[in-house]
């Protein structure tokens, strides 16, 4: 698992300069702290200036193009499922977080196509908190039975508290009505993911 979570307190600043900073960074052993702004920017994240067409803000852009690749990879776990555990409760768990994920992608990407901002991954080969990684898809690949079940629900709950964290910072942040208010419907959606996990 991640070393560290992204705490409230950095989710404004990282939310706003994740793009700029994970484009020419590589992979950080932790992951908060590699995206934090040096502290000249810091005086500025209360008011992120418009980089891109319409309403769109920088927090806008980037937690769309983090919420593109956390979904993505979650759908790449989620469907080991069938063939790495005999437990029919992970299976139906995987199917019932698949469609919900598959059904927000779309979404997530007609938004950054909107915002005019490249729809390319800027946080390939990143570890960060949340993002299940190609390591972490090799590693469950090969584990079955209920070693499988552990990892797979730790990955799980991972990725639901941190799209819960950054959804929350998206509408405290974000400029475009519609990013924020997809963003509290992927709030809504991951919490009630996590009960039906916790249950």
């Amino acid at each position: 698992m991640k070393a560290a979570t992204i705490g409230a307190p950095v989710l404004a600043a990282l939310t706003v300069l994740l793009v700029a900073r994970c484009a020419a960074a590589g992979p950080a052993a932790h992951p908060a702290a590699a995206h934090l702004p040096p502290p000249a920017a810091r005086e500025t994240i209360s008011a992120p200036a418009r980089t891109t067409p319409g309403a769109f803000n920088a927090t806008d852009v980037a937690w769309l193009q983090l919420m593109i690749p956390m979904t993505e990879q979650m759908l790449r776990l989620l469907e080991l499922a069938p063939e790495q555990t005999s437990n029919p409760r992970v299976t139906r768990l995987a199917a019932r977080l698949g469609a919900g994920h598959r059904a927000e992608l779309p979404r997530l990407r007609e938004l950054l196509g909107r915002s005019g901002a490249p729809g390319v991954n800027v946080h390939e080969g990143h570890d960060m908190p949340g993002m299940v990684t190609a390591g972490d898809l090799r590693v469950l690949g090969r584990t079955t039975g209920a070693a499988f079940d552990r990892l797979f629900v730790e990955h799980i709950r991972e990725h639901l508290e941190q799209g819960i964290l950054v959804s929350r910072g998206e509408q405290g942040s974000g400029a475009e009505q519609a990013v924020r208010e997809l963003a509290a419907d992927i709030e809504r959606t991951r919490a009630a993911q996590l009960a039906l996990l916790d249950g």
